[in-house]
């Protein structure tokens, strides 16, 4: 028999080991996961990168290419909160390769599509196999950040956001030298997000089963008492409402922003200052390029600092940059466009970790919430703007000076209730 103390020191260590398991960051997962939503958003980034080009080859309007962006933002994002709650209660690890299936089908229907319904059609697939992958990729960062959330969720984001920042890239040394049909590469980087998923599919297999199983339905009773108990950090459920809508609204208000820069800030610089295609997508690069860093310091400070207090810096933060950027000369938009980036974006992957400390009951649908429906709202930006500067003659110069109010949403942020630290 083992005497009594030494049992207790047995189980201490046991409960020690287990402590330690379930809080270590397993990093190889993470760079995977990591790596596959860098593949996925830039498979989504090939369709915007393409824009200027399609813009000649096809005769697009500035309207049309608002509407090919809202299509792709709304089956990628807006249905992400859906998936997001099938896969709470089923998670399927299969889905990772099979979303990255639906995009390399997508992609393939982008490099030779011979007209402007064509061409929605295949950014639709694409669209959805985002859909499908980022609740599921959102689940396997949970389980591998250990208790440092909000540093895996800015590893996780940054991968997105790098692909995010090949657009003017891609641009450049492809599309404007090959034109559509140079969309074709996009397939190897379906088939490497394939190939990474299809890694990372046994340990999230082992992980569901480690965390058991969904919770079956529960009486009325039951939920009706889970519905007055309180939710993340001892909130109650209308405080959980409240503070999920507060976000919503602050995202969905940077996202107006993000469109309008992603998607028509080139053409303002070359209708505005007369300058080229290249110079004009350098500018972007660099906007994306700063967000990339903003979102990986943006996490670290997130663990430091707390959630809340990253999400007023960064939109109260960037707001003086946005406001000045219509205002500069042509040399002075470089610097501050960086600066706007950077600020601007550390506060993306702190949002995504908010929402799911509020629904830690539901990772995937708070995730869905924030990086999907959020952003999909946000993609009606992109259709208001191109109507709107349609309207005025194909102008972009009002109307990317109007949005740069928006970050100035960020005051509605001290209305937040304060997070936990580590």
């Amino acid at each position: 028999m083992v005497p009594e103390g030494d049992a207790a020191c047995l189980n201490t260590d046991v409960d020690a080991r287990r402590i330690a398991r379930t809080s270590a960051t397993v990093y190889s997962i993470l760079l995977a996961v990591s790596a596959i939503h860098m593949l996925n958003d830039s498979m989504q980034t090939v369709v915007t990168a393409l824009f200027p080009v399609l813009r000649d080859s096809l005769s697009l309007t500035l309207s049309q290419i608002g509407w090919i962006s809202f299509t792709l933002n709304m089956t990628s994002s807006v249905m992400q909160p859906v998936v997001g709650l099938y896969s709470d209660r089923r998670p399927t690890p299969g889905m990772l390769p099979i979303g990255m299936g639906m995009s390399l089908l997508g992609i393939a229907g982008l490099a030779f599509a011979p007209n402007y319904w064509l061409l929605l059609l295949a950014t639709v697939l694409i669209g959805i196999g985002s859909a499908v992958f980022h609740p599921e990729g959102s689940r396997v960062v949970y389980f591998a950040a250990g208790d440092r959330r909000s540093f895996a969720q800015s590893v996780y984001q940054m991968g997105g956001n790098a692909g995010s920042m090949l657009a003017p890239l891609m641009t450049i040394a492809i599309f404007i030298p090959l034109g559509q049909r140079g969309a074709a590469w996009g397939m190897l980087l379906a088939g490497a997000a394939i190939a990474i998923g299809l890694y990372i599919v046994p340990w999230y297999r082992k992980q569901l089963a480690a965390h058991g199983a969904p919770v079956k339905r529960r009486s009325r009773a039951a939920e009706g008492a889970a519905a007055e108990a309180p939710r993340g950090d001892g909130l109650s459920r209308g405080m959980v409402a409240f503070a999920l809508a507060l976000l919503v609204l602050i995202v969905f208000a940077r996202s107006w922003y993000a469109a309008g820069i992603n998607n028509f800030y080139p053409f303002y610089l070359e209708d505005k200052f007369g300058v080229s295609k290249q110079t004009a997508q350098l500018a972007l690069f660099l906007y994306l390029g700063a967000g990339v860093a903003g979102t990986f310091f943006g996490g670290i400070w997130g663990d430091r600092y707390g959630r809340k207090n990253m999400i007023i810096f960064s939109l109260l933060g960037s707001a003086p940059f946005a406001l000045m950027l219509p205002h500069l000369a042509l040399e002075a938009i470089f610097p501050v466009v960086t600066v706007l980036g950077f600020i601007m974006m550390s506060g993306f992957s702190v949002c995504v970790v908010y929402a799911q400390e509020l629904m830690p009951r539901n990772v995937g649908m708070a995730s869905g919430l924030i990086v999907g429906l959020a952003f999909g709202m946000g993609a009606l930006g992109a259709v208001v703007l191109g109507e709107w500067m349609s309207a005025i003659g194909e102008n972009p110069i009002p109307v990317i000076d109007a949005i740069s109010w928006l970050p100035l949403t960020g005051l509605l942020a001290f209305l937040l209730p304060k997070d936990r630290r580590r």
